[in-house]
């Protein structure tokens, strides 16, 4: 399986201004702007590791799904969540040959955290034996910075914000994130459900 993010979202769609207001960095300058970059950096920063934690698209993008098999015929959970709309399935024979296949095949069986892929028939689409079938859809939990819930949009900012005052520590531990901003994405992260310690 191979998830790629075919469009992204455009730096003008970031809230750059909300995040210097959030650093209480000064205003009024004639070069207000020369730190912009450096804040969308750290934004994307924040934002990625967000989606990493939560398996969810904060802003609507493109995707190509490429399945070498799958794990289930009956129903295959999509690697991101939460999806819009399927806008193409291909085909991709071993030589390299694409044939269009009709999304009408298929359906998205709808879920907060793990949405499915479910075949209109009774199984999804045959992949070709050394080939693959590519699904390209869109996935976002908004088309804009201002349609995010108001909690992930601040853990965002919580999390930009870490970055940018601790950008020249070497001594934080790998996937160090602060109390605050995991308290605020744990109900979008998928449920974990066990048997228990003696099971």
């Amino acid at each position: 399986m191979m998830l790629i993010e075919e469009t992204t979202f455009a730096d003008a769609a970031l809230p750059v201004e909300e995040f210097k207001a959030h650093l209480k960095v000064g205003t009024g300058f004639a070069d207000d702007s020369l730190q912009d970059q450096t804040l969308i950096t750290f934004l994307r920063a924040a934002i990625a590791a967000i989606e990493a934690r939560t398996g969810k698209a904060l802003l609507v993008r493109d995707w190509a799904w490429t399945i070498y098999e799958w794990h289930n015929a009956l129903g295959e959970v999509f690697p991101v969540a939460p999806v819009g709309a399927i806008t193409e399935i291909r085909s991709i024979e071993g030589d390299g040959d694409e044939v269009v296949l009709a999304p009408g095949l298929v359906r998205i069986e709808a879920d907060t955290h793990r949405p499915v892929l479910r075949p209109k028939g009774t199984l999804l689409p045959h992949v070709p034996t050394n080939g693959s079938v590519v699904l390209r859809f869109s996935a976002g939990m908004a088309a804009d910075w201002a349609g995010l819930p108001a909690d992930l949009a601040h853990a965002v900012l919580m999390l930009a914000t870490h970055y940018y005052e601790y950008r020249d520590d070497t001594a934080l531990s790998d996937g160090c994130m602060p109390f605050g901003v995991t308290s605020l994405i744990q109900r979008y992260r998928p449920l974990r459900l066990t048997l228990g310690a003696g099971q």
